[in-house]
């Protein structure tokens, strides 16, 4: 019975042996742990975000037109009044220079209407003043006929004469009156309609000035010359980019979001900027209030937004903090985590030997994951890439 009892306990450790060593194994040092804790969570969502030039200017040709010389090439620092380009400015300023004509011979017209009107409003002025004094004496002689019927020396026929005399020469006072103030309306409101004529030309006159002025391509102000449209010769049309300048000194982050998660962002919001391994934080500024295929935009504003790591163009992670859960069993975030759900992980048993668990994830921050079962304080889990060992229950440790 000892022999026998000898020869299973052989064969069990034989057997043991050939299963250690048939099990899949990994170096230590090609791992890497993580220890399960416990502590808040600031949770936060994902998006993807591009640095741009906080202060950038696309500057368009005011008119149509072909270039003629270019004066400054992409890269340059220019100085705000700096000239760019140089436009065929010839047809502009030729009709400039006529509707400059054109204002002063509308000046000369308006002022002529001034004078004709003060001379129209004159004439009937005087009229009104003669026809007052011919009514004057008008009234004299009635009041002889009467006068001269009441002593038997006049007639009744000259009585009515001069009666229907005064009466007409009334109703041609109260005429000439009206007219007058008629005519002072009407040359009031033309003339008002003269001058408005006149301003509405002078504002265009203006608007063709500064037009004139911005085809002479000037920077705006300092900062870096980023495009400039230089084929000398080229026919450009209104409206059409020549030239960008950008503040290359400091930046922002523009982001996109999936429209799912709209919600969980709003100006004002904080956000952490991950550049490689560079940790930038800030605040949502701008948010897009619609989504567009799917996608909602927004704008952070840096704390340090001029971050020697930051650079034109450099494609970034961005994580907006919307919720913080306090006393959670948390583990820390690697490319592992897509999201909420559940995952197979690889937590270390002993000293030598891995062990697969079916572990719940929930939300997350960008530096941990919660940890909602499957996993407690103090165990190490592998959180490196383990896609080799799908399907593998336990691992050795070599």
């Amino acid at each position: 019975m000892m022999r026998c009892g000898a020869v299973v306990l052989g064969v069990g450790v034989v057997l043991y042996g050939l299963v250690s060593v048939l099990r899949p194994s990994v170096k230590r040092e090609e791992l890497t742990f993580a220890e399960v804790d416990e502590g808040a969570i600031e949770v936060s969502v994902g998006a993807s975000g591009k640095v741009v030039p906080a202060f950038e200017e696309i500057i368009l040709s005011p008119i149509n037109t072909r270039i003629v010389q270019v004066y400054s090439r992409s890269g340059d620092l220019v100085e705000e009044g700096t000239p760019l380009l140089k436009l065929d400015l010839q047809s502009t300023e030729t009709a400039y220079r006529k509707m400059l004509d054109e204002e002063q011979m509308r000046r000369c017209q308006l002022e002529q209407l001034r004078i004709d009107n003060q001379t129209f409003l004159s004439d009937l002025e005087m009229k009104v003043k003669i026809c007052a004094m011919n009514l004057d004496r008008m009234e004299v002689e009635l009041r002889n006929e009467r006068y001269l019927d009441s002593l038997g020396s006049g007639t009744t026929d000259r009585v009515r004469q001069a009666e229907l005399a005064y009466d007409t020469g009334k109703l041609e006072l109260e005429q000439l009156r009206q007219m007058y103030e008629n005519g002072q309306q009407v040359k009031k409101a033309d003339l008002k309609v003269k001058e408005l004529e006149f301003r509405i030309f002078q504002k265009e006159l203006a608007e063709m000035k500064r037009t004139l002025e911005d085809a002479e391509i000037r920077s705006p102000r300092k900062a870096v010359l980023t495009f400039i449209n230089n084929q000398v010769g080229a026919q450009i049309l209104q409206g059409e980019q020549v030239a960008v300048i950008s503040d290359l000194s400091h930046f922002k982050v523009e982001c996109e979001i999936a429209d799912g998660y709209g919600d969980r962002v709003a100006v004002g919001s904080r956000t952490v900027v991950m550049t490689g391994r560079q940790r930038l934080t800030g605040v949502v500024s701008n948010l897009t209030p619609q989504s567009k295929n799917g996608i909602i935009a927004f704008t952070v504003q840096l704390d340090k937004d001029n971050d020697a790591c930051l650079r034109s163009g450099l494609r970034v992670d961005v994580h907006v903090m919307n919720a913080l859960k306090e006393q959670v069993v948390r583990l820390h975030n690697a490319p592992y985590y897509t999201g909420a759900g559940e995952y197979d992980l690889f937590v270390l048993e002993g000293k030598d030997r891995l062990v697969r668990r079916r572990v719940r994830l929930g939300e997350s921050s960008f530096e941990r994951v919660e940890v909602i079962e499957g996993l407690h304080a103090g165990d190490e889990v592998v959180i490196s890439n383990m896609t080799d060992f799908k399907g593998k229950k336990t691992i050795n440790i070599k």
